[in-house]
């Protein structure tokens, strides 16, 4: 992992890689952190080359390929050279299911790593009202278990999990105790952001984004269960056992 607080600042580059399944306020954590002065993000760098190879018919498909590259390698490349803006930090925004076979995940070893969870009921609830017939590959819960597996086996370390629920329940002790984890200073501003669109979200969020433009900053959790349909229960209840093996290492503040 990279990156060392240093005296009052940042001594080298944190390129932090959050890997999540889509919803599960990952587009929130991305405002979060794009909130700060010292730090610049990227939305989802793979998502080209994941349609591409895939050959998966999501929404606004031929947009993302027309805006994208679709080559893993040079993307990676991207991601562990120099920083945007020359900024000591460097959020990146992954979907885990981007992520295929036929890549090298070596890159990921100059990267920061961190998993964000959500309950996996909320998860494929959310997913279905933009999705109605999602492949059970696409929620990413098996691959975001690969990806924890790898950097931990790789670095002989557990990396930092956080779950959306505590973020969103807590979000000043959470973001606090990660930020601590991953060698950066807290920083206030990450609590709060200005509603609209930012020239860093990607051409999907027109399909996707329309709750997190409006927000100002993370919202309370839904009080009530989430209602999965009937024909996705069998891909939450496995995801179920992946979340839950993730959640024993949650940071909780």
């Amino acid at each position: 992992m990279s990156g060392l607080v240093s005296g009052e600042g940042v001594s080298s580059p944190v390129r932090i890689a959050m890997w999540s399944g889509p919803r599960n306020i990952s587009t929130a954590m991305m405002r979060s952190f794009g909130n700060r002065e010292d730090c610049a993000v990227i939305d989802e760098p793979f998502y080209g080359y994941y349609l591409k190879q895939t050959g998966i018919d999501h929404p606004m498909r031929q947009d993302v390929l027309d805006t994208m590259p679709q080559d893993w390698k040079p993307v990676a490349e991207a991601l562990v050279g120099p920083v945007p803006g020359g900024k000591p930090v460097y959020y990146q925004k992954h979907m885990t299911q981007h992520m295929l076979d036929d890549m090298d995940w070596s890159f990921m070893d100059r990267l920061t790593n961190c998993f964000l969870i959500r309950d996996p009921d909320a998860v494929v609830a959310s997913f279905a009202k933009k999705r109605e017939l999602p492949a059970e590959e696409e929620l990413g819960f098996e691959r975001q278990r690969r990806l924890f597996d790898y950097v931990r086996d790789r670095t002989g370390r557990t990396p930092p999990v956080v779950d959306s629920a505590d973020i969103l329940n807590h979000p000043e002790k959470v973001l606090c105790a990660l930020c601590v984890a991953i060698g950066i200073p807290f920083d206030k501003a990450m609590l709060s952001w200005p509603a609209g669109k930012r020239p860093e979200d990607g051409v999907w969020s027109a399909h996707w984004y329309k709750a997190v433009e409006s927000s100002t900053g993370f919202n309370a959790p839904e009080p009530r269960a989430a209602d999965v349909p009937d024909h996705l229960q069998p891909i939450a209840e496995r995801g179920r056992e992946i979340y839950d093996y993730l959640y024993r290492f949650r940071i909780t503040g």
